[in-house]
């Protein structure tokens, strides 16, 4: 077959040399993580507890087995007093009830640590992912961040559990079982400690070279068939017209038999892992029990031990064996933290240099864009290229211009999203870089698609003023004549929007957001195209309830379209990063060409220029 073929030669192909390239990679990663491993080295005391813990739990269990060992010895020859054996007897239930104690206090204590980390990253997460807020849709996918969100953190508090503990508990145990045995024997010891290296170094370093080189190509054919579904998803519709469902249900099927071929074989390997690990032990327990019978019976206090020996052993395979499945499992976790590391360097670098900032005082009078040049990036092209807009208080300013313009930039760089390569941009003469503290209350926002949460229409209502009372939102959505229809809901504000606020209309869910500007009651609004998407009628009624809610108040307008443009104070028209034409509404219908033709093309009549010189 030719899938497994393929499989099988890719991961028989990776050789030696990049097995110690991907190990060194590991711990290199490891070691630049600034989100799981800063957590472990400020913990370091409350680890080594939980360490001990986790070590004293099977030194409890094997010295049961030691105790009981000896026990047994001991009272097959029949001591002639009980006192004989009565340290043993005390021992072996001492050792039996330690065993279980030990294992909850410290599956107690490890819980309660990752939980609590845990908690810290999602809270770092949320923290870093805010930083980009403005722009997580351009930059990151939403599956990207679904996943860090819901697997690379969960993968995370697996690492240490299924990992980082185990490993280094059978760390510790090797060095202390090596010392002990040397008691008896040192070249026991000696050869014990080869004999369990194979185990702990030998065996985990095979199976994450296996482990890697399917986790790899997994993860490949994983991308691809996502990829197709998800596309192929997205125009389920048109499968279905052309009765093609069959098709449909085979995508993604090729690369779905080649992982489960592959994990198929890393079932077989673990398998035969395992099986080579138990032999191993069989092999120290047959060594064990034939040197203990030729160096242990010698005396009849000697031999009351040779059994302890070999039984002491048999509890560490259950601790031993799970270090080459958590090493196995390091491809998967080190992928988690790589995406998150990446997450940070790449919001980090976008970041904007931090300003010292001010207070402003009095009213905004007035927005300087002062010529300002812009540009994404070195050898992008410039969106803005010496351009200079002074905006009075109160006024009323429309961007008008082709798409990829700059007219959405220039809202991002008056929030302070976007910081301009040239130029400065002001309010009242203090740069805008300088009053970020103070931004929720000078600017309201309002885009394309504005986004209701699942809850009610009161608490979406109050996002920018969670302290306004219901009459203050009943006011709000009378201001956008929407009061009467949230009356008629079963639960008035209090009724749920649904899902993305699918209870509603396009046109009702903008005039909610638009409630949330005029509660928040700032003195700059910022308006990028709310209405696309709408009905030429709710359009017009939409921006009319704007202009009306915007009374007093500076507005700044980006659009396609000229409906409605005669309540703008003034119009900006973009072309090519400059400002090619400016002025009242009707002043340039009766004297540019250019704007009449425009005009013409997107409403069709000459109703402007009638009204206005009406």
């Amino acid at each position: 077959m030719n899938d497994g073929s393929e499989i099988r030669v890719s991961v028989s192909s990776d050789p030696v040399d990049n097995k110690k390239t991907k190990l060194r990679d590991y711990l290199r990663l490891w070691d630049n993580d600034h989100w799981f491993w800063p957590h472990l080295k400020e913990n370091k005391g409350r680890l080594a507890m939980i360490f001990l813990l986790g070590a004293m739990t099977f030194v409890c269990a094997a010295a049961l087995m030691f105790t009981s060992g000896y026990l047994i010895n001991s009272s097959a020859r029949m001591p002639y007093n009980i006192l004989m054996v009565y340290a043993p007897i005390v021992l072996t239930r001492a050792f039996g009830i330690g065993r279980p104690v030990f294992k909850y206090i410290e599956r107690l204590k490890s819980h309660d640590w990752v939980l609590h980390v845990i908690s810290k990253l999602r809270v770092q997460l949320y923290r870093t992912l805010s930083k980009d807020a403005a722009f997580l849709n351009e930059h990151e996918r939403t599956g990207n961040v679904l996943s860090l969100l819901a697997d690379d953190l969960d993968h995370l508090e697996n690492f240490y559990l299924r990992t980082i503990f185990p490993t280094v508990v059978a760390y510790i145990l090797w060095v202390v079982v090596t010392i002990a045995l040397g008691v008896f024997s040192w070249v026991s010891s000696l050869l014990l400690f080869i004999m369990l290296a194979l185990v702990l170094i030998l065996v985990p370093l095979v199976s994450l070279r296996f482990s890697t080189a399917h986790f790899t190509l997994e993860k490949r054919l994983q991308a691809r068939e996502y990829t197709k579904v998800t596309e192929s998803y997205l125009g389920l519709s048109d499968w279905v017209i052309t009765h093609r469902d069959k098709d449909f249900t085979a995508i993604g099927a090729d690369e779905y038999h080649r992982i489960q071929e592959s994990r198929d074989q890393q079932k077989i390997f673990e398998r035969w892992r395992d099986f080579a690990i138990q032999m191993v032990f069989g092999i120290i327990a047959i060594g064990l029990m034939v040197g203990a019978g030729f160096t242990m019976t010698g005396s009849k206090s000697v031999a009351d031990w040779s059994a302890s020996i070999v039984l002491a052993v048999f509890p560490l395979v259950d601790c031993f064996i799970t270090v080459a499945q958590a090493t196995a499992e390091i491809p998967l976790y080190s992928d988690s933290i790589t995406h998150l590391n990446e997450l940070t360097e790449r919001v980090e670098s976008r970041q904007i240099t931090p300003v010292a900032q001010e207070k402003l005082n009095g009213p905004i009078e007035t927005i300087d864009f002062d010529h300002v040049t812009f540009a994404y990036g070195p050898g992008q092209p410039k969106l803005l290229d010496n351009f200079s807009l002074h905006i009075e208080a109160g006024q009323k300013i429309a961007l008008l211009g082709p798409s990829g313009e700059g007219k959405t930039t220039i809202l991002q760089l008056l929030l302070g999203d976007l910081v301009p390569d040239a130029g400065s941009i002001t309010v009242n003469g203090i740069p805008v870089t300088a009053l970020q503290d103070e931004r929720a209350r000078l600017f309201s926002y309002l885009n394309q698609q504005a986004f209701l949460f699942n809850s009610t229409v009161s608490e979406n209502v109050r996002l920018g003023a969670p302290d306004a009372s219901d009459d203050d939102v009943w006011a709000a959505l009378k201001a956008v004549h929407l009061d009467e229809v949230v009356r008629a809901l079963p639960d008035g504000i209090d009724t749920s929007v649904d899902e993305a606020g699918h209870r509603f209309s396009g046109g009702e869910r903008q005039r909610i957001a638009l409630a949330r500007i005029v509660l928040k009651d700032t003195p700059v609004i910022l308006l990028d195209e709310p209405t696309i998407g709408l009905d030429p009628i709710t359009e017009r009624d939409l921006m009319s309830m704007i202009f009306a809610a915007s009374q007093g108040r500076t507005m700044v307008w980006v659009t396609h379209h000229l409906q409605g443009l005669e309540q703008a104070d003034r119009v900006v028209f973009l072309d090519n990063g400059n400002i090619a034409m400016q002025g009242a509404p009707a002043e340039l219908y009766r004297t540019n060409a250019r704007f009449q033709e425009l005009y013409r093309l997107d409403v069709g009549d000459i109703a402007c220029g009638a009204e206005s010189e009406g």
